[in-house]
Parts: C-alpha cells; sequence; structure tokens
C-alpha cells in the first residue's frame, strides 16, 4: 500500500513541477527573448518614451491632428464586445455617421467638385435659420434632448459651464422644476435643453467650443466660448444641413468610417479611409506650423506609405494601417499639437 502511495505521490510531483514550473518557465524564457515585444502586449512608446497603448487595440483621437480609428460599438474596451443595435432609420445613427464626416465629406458632382462641404456648412449655420424657423441650436437641443445631454456629459467642462450658467439664472431653473416637479434637484444635463435655448437666443448663429488661448502664466487654456465655425459645428449640425440638402450629391466614403466595430481589439482602418482623412490632417498641422498645405501633405502622404501593410506581405487583401502607430509617426515627425 505504502509502495503505490509512495509511486502516486512522485507522479503527482513530478507533474506539478513539469506542468506548473518548468513548462511556464520554458514559455516566458521564449517569449521574453525570441517574442519579447508581442509577449509584452505590444505596447507602443511616445517621443518621452512612455507608453501610449498597444499596437493591438484601438483608441479614440478625436484632435483634427490625428488620424481617427473606425468608431467602436464598445467604446474602444478591449475587455468588451457589443452592438449599437441601431437602425439605419435612427437618428442618433445617421447623427453618429454625419459626426465624422461633417468635417471631411467632399461634393462629388456640380461646379464644386472635389471640395470640401464644411464651409457651407459654416455658412448655413451662421444664418441661423433651419427650416424656416430661427435658432439652430435650440432647435437641434429641442428635437434631440439625447444629443443635448451627450454633450453636457462628454466633459467635465461642459456640465460645469451649464452648472454656471443655472447659478446665474435661478428664474429659469426654477420654471424648468416647476414643469418637471418629478425632478426638484436638476442636473445639468437634466438642464440641457433649457440652457441650449437661452444659448441659441443670446448668440444666435453660435455654439459652444474649446477655444485655446494663452493664459497669465503663458501656458495653453482651453475655455468654452461662443463660435461659428470650426469643426464642432461642422461635425454637429452636418446632418441638419444635409437634411435641408437632401439633393446635394456628395461623395462615397470608405465603409470602415462609417462601420462601428464591435470590439475594442480593431485598431486599424483601410489606407482609403486613411487617404480620406489626409486632407483634414495635413491643413490642420500646416495650420499649427505655419507651412506650405502641399508641402506637409506629401510628408503626411509618405508616412501613411511607410506604415501600411497588407497581409500575408501583401499577397491577400487590402492595405491597412495601424492609427496608433500612424498619429505617433505624426507626434515625432511634428511634435505635440
Amino acid at each position: 500500500m505504502s509502495r503505490y502511495l509512495s509511486k502516486s505521490l512522485l507522479l503527482l510531483l513530478f507533474s506539478v513541477v513539469i506542468c506548473c514550473v518548468l513548462y511556464p518557465l520554458v514559455l516566458w524564457v521564449t517569449g521574453q527573448t525570441l517574442f519579447n515585444f508581442q509577449a509584452n502586449g505590444s505596447i507602443l512608446l511616445g517621443p518621452d518614451g512612455k507608453p501610449v497603448g498597444s499596437r493591438l487595440i484601438a483608441q479614440p483621437f478625436t484632435k483634427d491632428e490625428y488620424f481617427q480609428p473606425r468608431p467602436s460599438a464598445a467604446s474602444y474596451d478591449a475587455s468588451a464586445s457589443a452592438s449599437s443595435s441601431l437602425a439605419a432609420s435612427n437618428y442618433a445613427l445617421r447623427d453618429r455617421v454625419a459626426r465624422s464626416l461633417g468635417p471631411i465629406i467632399k461634393y462629388r458632382s456640380g461646379p464644386k467638385t472635389g471640395q470640401p462641404v464644411s464651409p457651407d456648412i459654416e455658412s448655413w449655420f451662421k444664418k441661423d435659420m433651419y427650416q424656416g424657423s430661427p435658432h439652430i441650436v435650440a432647435q437641434w437641443a429641442d428635437q434631440h434632448n439625447s444629443l443635448a445631454q451627450a454633450w453636457v456629459t462628454s466633459d467635465p467642462t461642459h456640465a460645469a459651464y451649464v452648472d454656471d450658467w443655472a447659478k446665474a439664472r435661478p428664474d429659469l431653473v426654477k420654471k424648468w422644476i416647476k414643469e418637471n416637479p418629478g425632478t426638484p434637484q436638476p442636473k445639468a444635463a437634466d438642464l440641457a435643453v433649457v440652457f441650449f435655448k437661452n444659448f441659441s437666443e443670446k448668440n444666435p448663429g453660435k455654439f459652444l467650443s474649446a477655444v485655446t488661448h494663452k493664459g497669465a502664466d503663458g501656458k495653453d487654456q482651453a475655455t468654452l466660448q461662443p463660435v461659428n465655425e470650426g469643426s464642432d459645428i461642422q461635425s454637429t449640425f452636418c446632418l441638419m444641413w444635409r437634411e435641408e440638402h437632401p439633393d446635394v450629391d456628395l461623395e462615397n466614403v470608405p465603409g470602415d468610417m462609417v462601420m462601428s466595430s464591435a470590439s475594442g481589439l480593431d485598431p486599424h482602418i483601410t489606407f482609403q479611409n486613411a487617404e480620406y482623412q489626409l486632407d483634414r490632417v495635413a491643413s490642420k498641422w500646416a495650420t499649427n506650423l505655419k507651412r506650405n498645405p502641399d508641402d506637409v501633405r506629401k510628408e503626411i502622404g509618405q508616412i501613411l506609405r511607410d506604415n501600411a501593410s497588407a497581409p500575408w506581405g501583401g499577397l491577400a487583401g487590402e492595405k491597412f494601417v495601424n492609427v496608433l502607430e500612424v498619429n505617433l509617426a505624426l507626434r515625432k515627425r511634428y511634435g505635440a499639437p
């Protein structure tokens, strides 16, 4: 009996050493020596040497100076999978698509063929008339309450701005509470519609956007100010402009610009997508650097070509670029925006 027991214990010990010590050790040594980059998460470093993210996981970029990834239904969460489940007729879906296209979409035909639509969106917005009625911003907030609330909650500075507005206008807040007795202590998002209605009346043809300026200490500071041009207006009111111009012929865009990914593990965009964004990115960098736009466009175009690759060494599929790698290349070449 003891003989069988001792053999079983030896076999157990041998299995533990093999499976729990030697095997993991061999894998760890192999990974750290032959596949160090992949084994440690494919982490990319910024110009300062600090990690900025994994090349395997998409992350959002909102500045015009950077290329943007395809939309993510999982909010770029690599641990999640999700679907928007929105029909083509759903305003939220059409608004998301329009926001991404507003600053970059171009005319496909007519006297302005190949020219961007964004200047016309701004000119239309400044007139402050939508479907024959004034105050575009007020109509936008009233017709799409969820979008107005999303603007308030999207940034802490937005909510703080609305809170300050509410403190300065207790009469409007009291009126809102009277009309909504179920919410005796409204938060900033609750007051989104009445806030934008008041803002639109006081600032016709303008919208709130972050404006950067030099502070007293010489450093750049961003504050919310009424503006009548810029990417916020081009994106937010693109759909309303389109509804008033249904017969305008616009260019088709690559599918991955508007179709959302179901996860955060989608860090690449097609080369065509990147080329479509090239004019916006190059224009912004040229403005920041005060350089010739054509020269900057050529440089960034070369960065795209250097970072483009297709599956199986180009033997199959179309070319893709990794958004994080391309944006890091821009940062290393031109510095911080």
